[in-house]
């Protein structure tokens, strides 16, 4: 993010910097205010039970006090344009742990900045990002549309693989009809050698008794 603002253009920014506080804390402070109204902006950091809140309401009243006495803009028609949290230097200190350690403390510090102007000099999206946008969904529309060929082939080929499927199992259906005919005649044979050899048997009896 730029540091500075051009003297041309309608809007102020005021920065803190070295505030011993993390940056993830003030960056939950500073996305509440961010495109808001500045007497809006005021209000969310009144009521925000945050330790930083108090910081960052003194960089927007510092902001707003910048774009009224250098740019001569009224502060009724302000808003927080940009408002951002860059990371400062790490303070190390040490702590005496058990058994003679020591455990490392990390005293963090953070910048935070604050822009302020009037709603029209807000960037908008301009052709660039237009066109961008244009050829994604052109690029969504045909990935689209090849996704639908690709499940109308995957539709065929499924369809030819179900009936190669019904085709096997026919054959495996016959082939197992035919084992079973076999095997009955198999046993229809055994019953009848086993009649036979019992005829045989009692013919012999008879005969020995006789």
């Amino acid at each position: 993010m730029a540091t500075r603002i051009a003297p041309d253009s309608q809007q102020a920014i005021a920065t803190a910097r070295f505030i011993r506080m993390s940056a993830t804390k003030a960056r939950q402070v500073v996305d509440l205010i961010r495109d808001r109204h500045v007497d809006d902006a005021r209000r969310v950091l009144q009521f925000t039970e945050r330790a930083a809140s108090t910081t960052v309401a003194k960089v927007l009243e510092s902001a707003i006090a910048n774009a009224e006495h250098n740019g001569g803009l009224a502060a009724d028609e302000l808003v927080v344009a940009r408002a951002w949290v860059d990371e400062g230097p790490t303070l190390r200190r040490f702590r005496p742990r058990a058994l003679g350690r020591a455990t490392r403390i990390r005293k963090r510090t953070c910048h935070i900045s604050v822009v302020v102007g009037r709603p029209q000099d807000r960037p908008e999206p301009g052709e660039a990002a237009i066109a961008a946008k244009q050829t994604r969904r052109r690029v969504r529309k045909d990935s689209g549309a090849e996704k639908e060929k690709a499940a109308a082939a995957s539709g065929t080929s499924e369809a030819t693989e179900t009936k190669k499927k019904t085709t096997r199992k026919k054959t495996t259906a016959k082939k197992t009809t035919s084992k079973k005919t076999s095997a009955k005649k198999t046993t229809a044979k055994k019953t009848t050698a086993k009649k036979s050899t019992a005829k045989k048997t009692t013919k012999k009896r008879k005969e020995g008794d006789g």
